[in-house]
């Protein structure tokens, strides 16, 4: 895809702000109660997430896999069968709901008994299909297992949408008292770059792992911001109240616009 200067700071602008990065480094963080991992197809956050456990099982108190069959399941399966070492369970994997999926990996690829040892319970949430049920049934999994209401919860979900993930927890979890300190953690943030071809590309920060294709990632970052808007139309408490109130600041929707005329003006 052609692009100047000017599209790639709106894009890294946009992605910066869904990204919602509230932990520079999974391996520094502080010691919560939970951390939710909602499967998706980059399969790098999964990675560090279970990497990071086997080093510092103290890190919490609960794991919860979650993800049930959905829209986008079909694109993990296929993200596990071109991984260079994940591919190895392609085959076992075909028809599974996305958390179990993520369980596979974890007890195929890493040493499950290193992250319990301390204590942390893994447990799964099966049967959320959208952004909303990943966290009110992730709730309601963590609740049934004792952690009714968590002082501290990690949340990690596709940069593209972390933002809203987080909205949609605090949703879930809105009126509990104390209030739970709910912490986003895309694991990293996608960023653009020119090649020297005049080319959009993926910055040197991004992860070596397959993420989407330039266009993808566009109309992805793109169609996040009116799912956001706390208008009739979008998912906020007075449109279809998915998800608790979000600020956008008005740069960000300037930068909303302008790629927005470019996405179209490319289809």
């Amino acid at each position: 895809m052609a692009a100047n200067s000017s599209m790639i700071a709106d894009i890294n602008l946009l992605s910066e702000f869904l990204s919602d990065n509230q932990i520079q480094d999974l391996s520094t963080a502080s010691p919560v109660d939970c951390i939710v991992i909602c499967a998706s197809a980059v399969l790098h956050s999964a990675e560090v997430l279970f990497k990071t456990l086997q080093q510092r099982p103290y890190l919490t108190r609960a794991l919860v896999l979650c993800g049930g069959i959905g829209h986008s399941t079909e694109l993990l399966h296929d993200a596990v069968k071109s991984h260079p070492v994940f591919s190895q369970i392609a085959d076992e994997i075909q028809g599974l709901p996305e958390a179990k999926v993520l369980e596979r990996i974890l007890d195929e690829f890493f040493d499950r008994s290193l992250i319990t040892k301390q204590g942390c319970q893994i447990l799964l949430e099966p049967q959320s299909t959208n952004c909303g049920q990943n966290a009110s049934f992730s709730r309601k999994v963590l609740d049934e297992a004792g952690f009714q209401a968590p002082t501290t919860c990690i949340v990690i979900q596709d940069p593209t949408m972390m933002l809203r993930t987080r909205a949609s927890f605090e949703k879930a979890y809105e009126g509990v008292q104390p209030s739970v300190s709910l912490i986003s953690c895309p694991v990293f943030v996608p960023q653009m770059k020119l090649s020297h071809n005049g080319v959009l590309e993926y910055s040197d920060l991004s992860p070596p792992s397959e993420l989407w294709s330039q266009s993808r990632f566009l109309e992805l970052i793109v169609g996040e911001v009116p799912r956001l808007r706390d208008n009739e139309d979008g998912y906020g408490p007075r449109g279809h109240g998915f998800i608790a109130h979000v600020d956008i600041p008005s740069h960000i929707e300037a930068a909303w616009s302008r790629l927005q005329m470019v996405a179209k003006s490319s289809r």
